[in-house]
């Protein structure tokens, strides 16, 4: 008898320690979401996809997390009716057992998923992190995934409205060779020029392509005292001088640092093949990452952070490419070799679009005003994003202080004139305020400024 009692107590015991495992909370860090990112840039950066694409990769998989935690989290708020044509998400069908944390990371895979092509490089991350979910919590995870899945019904509906399939059917751009100032296919692939419809996309929280419009950029001429001439020579001899100081000159290491072009060709005989590296707003999501990781910032409050500075990067390149195929202005190398030396090359290759404004510097504009929203100014940090791509760590003193640096590396790479960096830079630091008062309303500024564990 007493060996049943004890056979009894033991069962029980053991039911209960199964129970209360089997009942834990999941946990979901910071460093989930972080993760989740590198696996999207990742696969992003197999696929090669153009600085403008890319942007809308970032951002809708961003603002799906982003709602679902506001639903949970009273110090954020709902996007919905602040950003265009955003409608509120569903309420979960049964709330008990949804933990929005799960919700949130799923939601995100699930979108990123969606907009990549080599989807099974994030399937193989997703179920990983999935079957580890289901061990410690299956009823949760399973009512959590039925929430996020309610989510990304709804968000790809408001993804599917922002023009973007109909400009996939638009005609290509088409290089006029009557005009000396238009812009022509460079080497060494002398591709086309790459979206030159994405200021037809629907914005976020800006008003319309056109709302920041910059000035138009130095009339083309080769007359020795007008403007342009004087910028072409600019770029010209800054590149002969880095050339007269050698390849370990600081201004060959910010150019490196800065290049960011998915679309680097390199010839082999008779072979060309592409090198694969981010883009510059994947640069600057990186970016937003190490100022995460730095203060520690909780899992909420990263989503926020990478949420705000992706909206600021998918308006900026939506500025940014109205502006350049308006102008579409020839770039730096063309004139230089039609018209000074056939034989001079830039440091870095010339990305296949037109030249004004500079995307890296409109975007960097924007993304650095935001990030200085969310963590201050003065936020020294070290920058290691380009570090697997063999280019070293470099240390800034704030995002405002990167960005500047981003923007004249277009100069030091030989790319783009001095306009096109001084006023896409404006153009973007104008973008980016506007911005953040646009998204004033996500959170309260007391509890962005202090949610970090």
């Amino acid at each position: 008898m007493k060996r049943i009692s004890l056979l009894l107590f033991s069962a029980s015991l053991l039911c209960i320690i199964a129970c209360n495992k089997e009942e834990q909370p999941i946990e979901v860090t910071s460093e989930n979401m972080h993760q989740a990112i590198d696996k999207v840039v990742e696969v992003m950066i197999h696929d090669i996809f153009s600085p403008v694409v890319a942007s809308r990769i970032f951002v809708y998989p961003d603002i799906a997390a982003y709602e679902i935690i506001a639903k949970n989290d009273p110090n954020y708020n709902s996007l919905a009716g602040t950003i265009n044509g955003l409608k509120p998400i569903p309420n979960p069908i049964d709330t008990a057992n949804v933990n929005y944390k799960v919700s949130a990371l799923i939601a995100h895979l699930e979108l990123s998923k969606s907009l990549i092509f080599s989807e099974d490089r994030i399937t193989a991350y997703q179920d990983s992190l999935y079957n580890t979910w289901k061990k410690t919590n299956e009823k949760e995870f399973e009512k959590s995934k039925e929430y996020a899945m309610q989510v990304v019904t709804h968000m790809k509906k408001w993804m599917d409205t922002d023009n973007y399939k109909q400009t996939r059917t638009m005609p290509k751009f088409t290089v006029n060779t009557d005009d000396p100032s238009r812009w022509q296919p460079t080497p060494p692939a002398y591709m086309d020029g790459i979206e030159p419809h994405w200021m037809k996309i629907r914005t976020l929280a800006i008003d319309s392509a056109a709302q920041f419009k910059p000035i138009p950029p130095p009339e083309f001429s080769m007359e020795e005292d007008s403007q342009f001439y004087k910028e072409t020579m600019e770029v010209y001899n800054v590149r002969n001088k880095m050339t007269e100081e050698g390849d370990d000159s600081e201004e060959i290491a910010i150019a490196k640092f800065w290049d960011c072009n998915p679309y680097v060709s390199v010839t082999k005989g008779h072979l060309m093949f592409a090198t694969k590296k981010i883009t510059p707003g994947a640069h600057w999501i990186g970016i937003t990452k190490i100022a995460c990781r730095k203060t520690n910032t909780d899992f909420n409050k990263t989503v926020f952070a990478y949420t705000k500075t992706a909206i600021s990067i998918f308006d900026g390149f939506i500025s940014c490419w109205d502006e350049k195929y308006r102008s579409n202005l020839i770039r730096p190398e063309t004139v230089i070799n039609q018209y000074i030396d056939e034989n001079w090359k830039p440091v870095l290759q010339t990305p296949p679009f037109p030249e004004y404004t500079s995307g890296h510097s409109v975007v960097s504009g924007a993304a650095a005003k935001t990030l200085t929203s969310i963590f201050g100014d003065d936020f020294a940090f070290d920058d290691d994003t380009e570090t697997p791509y063999g280019i070293p760590v470099r240390s800034f003193s704030s995002f405002n202080n990167a960005s500047t640096e981003a923007a004249l590396s277009r100069m030091y790479g030989g790319i783009h004139y001095r306009a096109a960096i001084d006023v896409g830079l404006s153009q973007g630091r104008s973008l980016g305020e506007y911005v953040i008062n646009k998204l004033s309303v996500m959170t309260n500024k007391e509890v962005a400024s202090t949610s970090v564990k």
